[in-house]
């Protein structure tokens, strides 16, 4: 089910000059903010949770995720590329699965890793603040990996749509309509990070057994859609 030739293919159009410059800037935007709030207003446990989650959970992840997951495919299917790789003895859903590896890989790498280190810089960890986001940005990784991977395999406008899914749908539906809570990546990993954290510093609005379920059930079907999708691909096609 993984292809080493196929993640080294797909890492190095991830990872590549422009690309990565792109990864970089808001786990660095964060870090920069976390040390500057850190230096102003000391270490606040609330505070702390407010900036990750409005800014690392529910921002850097899923934007993180659009680069990692649309990238890890959509660009090689507009430009036909593709057909090259599907030409090749490897099955489709190999293909799939070894891309949606890779995306998960970048986007815990460039999401995980900074929360970690803002949620260290901020309050050094109290009330398992960091440790809890950490969590929670690896979980919402895996499942924004999966749907955004779905989105390149079915619209040439992946990117247009994984933005407005993440910008919009998570970042200000996802906050402020409590209906839209319950469908949101966001909370689901919050669900996760809630149980971790002490004191009730941080909240969900989904359950955590619920969350699992949805987080789990997510990713297996858009994983498998995405498969059935590359499998309609046509290597003499358009697309």
């Amino acid at each position: 089910m993984y292809n080493p030739t196929v993640a080294r293919l797909t890492y190095r159009a991830l990872l590549g000059r422009r690309r990565a410059a792109i990864l970089f800037v808001l786990p660095a935007l964060l870090i920069v903010i976390s040390v500057a709030v850190r230096s102003f207003s000391g270490a606040d446990d609330q505070v702390t949770a407010d900036l990750l989650g409005s800014f690392a959970l529910a921002t850097m992840v899923p934007l993180i995720g659009v680069i990692a997951g649309t990238g890890a495919i959509g660009p090689e299917i507009d430009d036909g590329s593709i057909v090259y790789l599907l030409a090749k003895p490897v099955k489709r859903s190999t293909i799939i699965f070894t891309k949606l590896i890779v995306a998960i890989a970048v986007t815990m790498a460039f999401s995980a890793i900074p929360t970690l280190i803002a949620g260290f810089v901020l309050n050094g960890n109290g009330q398992q603040i960091a440790i809890a986001y950490t969590v929670a940005a690896l979980v919402a990784s895996i499942a924004y990996a999966a749907v955004f991977l779905l989105l390149g395999t079915v619209t040439r406008h992946a990117v247009v749509f994984g933005l407005v899914y993440a910008l919009v749908w998570e970042s200000l539906f996802g906050n402020l309509v409590p209906g839209a809570r319950t469908l949101s990546v966001q909370q689901w990993s919050l669900a996760l990070a809630q149980k971790i954290g002490e004191n009730d510093v941080i909240s969900s609005d989904v359950g955590l057994p619920l969350a699992v379920i949805l987080l789990v059930g997510v990713t297996t079907v858009a994983t498998w859609y995405a498969g059935q999708k590359l499998r309609t691909l046509k290597l003499a096609g358009e697309e």
